[in-house]
Order: C-alpha cells, then structure tokens, then sequence
C-alpha cells in the first residue's frame, strides 16, 4: 500500500497538468466548432475542399462536422493521442524509474517480493489512467453541453471514453513491458513513445489505401475510430478481445521480465 501511494503522489502534479491539458483541447476545439456554426456555411462544405490525404490525418473523413458530436469525433483523435501517449509515458517510467533515480536498492531492500512492487506500481498506474479518463469525459460532458443545442451527445461520449480507456490500459502496459524487457529501461519511454507513433502513422496509411486494410489489427488506432463507434453499432467483439488478449499478454511479459532482470542498482 505504501507503495501505491508514493507512485500516486510522486505522479500527481505530471496527472494535474495533463488534465488541464486535455480540458484545454477540448474548449479550444468546440470554440472552433461555435465560430465555424455561426459563420453561416457549413462546415462540411468548408471542409469538403481538404485534400482526402489531410482529412485522414485530421480524422473527419465520414464524420458529419456539422454536428457537435461529428466535431467532437474529429476532437476525439486527438485526445485520445493525448490520453495514449501518457499512459505509454507512464506505463514506461513507472517501471523504470528507479533505475533511473538510482533508488532501486532502497525500494529493494524492504521485505516485499518484486511481483508486490510491480502490482503496486502497475496499480497506481492504472488509477492515473482511470483519472485522466473520467476528467477527459467530465470536460467532454461539460464543454459539449454548450454547444450541442437539443442534440443527446452524453452516450455517444461515454462510449468514447471506453474505447478510450481499452487504449490507455494497452499501451501503459506496452510501456510496462518494454520497461521490464529492455536492458536500459530509461529507453523505455521513448521506445513506447516511438510505437505509438508508428501505430498512428499506420493508421493513416490504411485510411488511404483500401488494399492494405488487413494491417489494420497491427494498429490499435484502428480498433475503436470514432466513426466506426459513433455510426457503426458500437465495438467489435474481436477488437474487444484482440485488445484484452495483448493486455494479458504485455501484462505477464512485465511480470516475468521484471522479476528476471539484473537491476542497475
């Protein structure tokens, strides 16, 4: 337990600052979505001008922007690269931050076992995790409200925000993993980080050519998109299961790895 709330603490101030973060986006895009509905033209025809290659990279390219919640699918992308990028960040140095700190062999010479460390960290981990969602989903909720008019959008976000909340715990312990398997875990992070970004960029390849659409299992931005959640019928039970299959698996390799490992101390 002692453990857990030192992670907690010790990562306080970085969740504080990602969460006005993420509030921040959310008000400064639907700012835009107000100013672009009161300019009189629709927003799908300004936006209909935009190369098919842009709108891939911006993420509306079925969305209806005219619509709070087709606008705020378009915003959902960017979130959720805020909301994975933290969690790959946090999984990563969670782990390895000890070695990094040099204070491996003061946490290693209490009497508690290496697996009763890492569910403790793992733990802590999770709970940011947990945090940063809800506060993206209450400032989602709120900031929506302004603008959505007799539009119902509060189900359409939560269902975001779970599919968010798959990612975020997928790539914390992509992050984890890496940390435990990588014989320099200050590394860790930026591997993660790299992994994410590939995974992204793979996303938007696949949105431009149809014929390499089998890829799309390699990149977890493909799993839950916006317009496939929002207009589809919600998941698909081999995302779900494809995505708790890897947490599984991520999650027994940092256990194992992290138990084996020679630690810089």
């Amino acid at each position: 337990m002692n453990i857990y709330l030192k992670e907690l603490k010790s990562h306080r101030k970085a969740l504080i600052f990602w969460s006005i973060g993420v509030f921040l986006v959310v008000a400064s895009g639907m700012a835009k979505y107000s100013a672009y509905s009161s300019s009189g033209q629709s927003i799908n025809d300004l936006m209909g001008d935009i190369p098919k290659s842009l709108r891939a990279v911006l993420g509306f390219s079925t969305l209806d922007l005219s619509k709070a919640s087709g606008y705020y699918g378009m915003l959902f992308l960017y979130l959720l690269l805020m909301a994975t990028i933290h969690a790959a960040m946090l999984g990563a140095t969670i782990i390895a931050k000890e070695e990094r700190d040099k204070t491996s062999e003061f946490l290693f010479v209490k009497p508690v076992s290496r697996s009763t460390i890492i569910t403790a960290k793992l733990l802590a981990a999770f709970t940011n995790v947990v945090i940063f969602n809800l506060a993206t989903f209450a400032s989602s909720v709120i900031l929506i409200g302004k603008y959505r008019g007799d539009e119902a959008v509060n189900g359409e976000i939560a269902i975001l925000m779970a599919a968010m909340f798959i990612l975020q715990v997928l790539f914390m312990v992509i992050g984890s993993s890496l940390a435990a398997v990588k014989k320099n875990p200050k590394s860790a992070a930026s591997a993660a980080a790299g992994i994410l970004l590939l995974a992204y960029m793979l996303s938007i390849v696949i949105d431009l050519n149809e014929n390499i659409e089998v890829l799309i299992y390699f990149t977890p931005f493909k799993y839950f998109e916006a317009k496939n959640v929002m207009y589809g019928g919600g998941f698909e039970a081999s995302f779900i299961m494809l995505s708790i299959g890897l947490i599984a698996a991520l999650s027994i390799i940092t256990y194992v790895f992290y138990n084996k490992r020679d630690l810089n101390i």
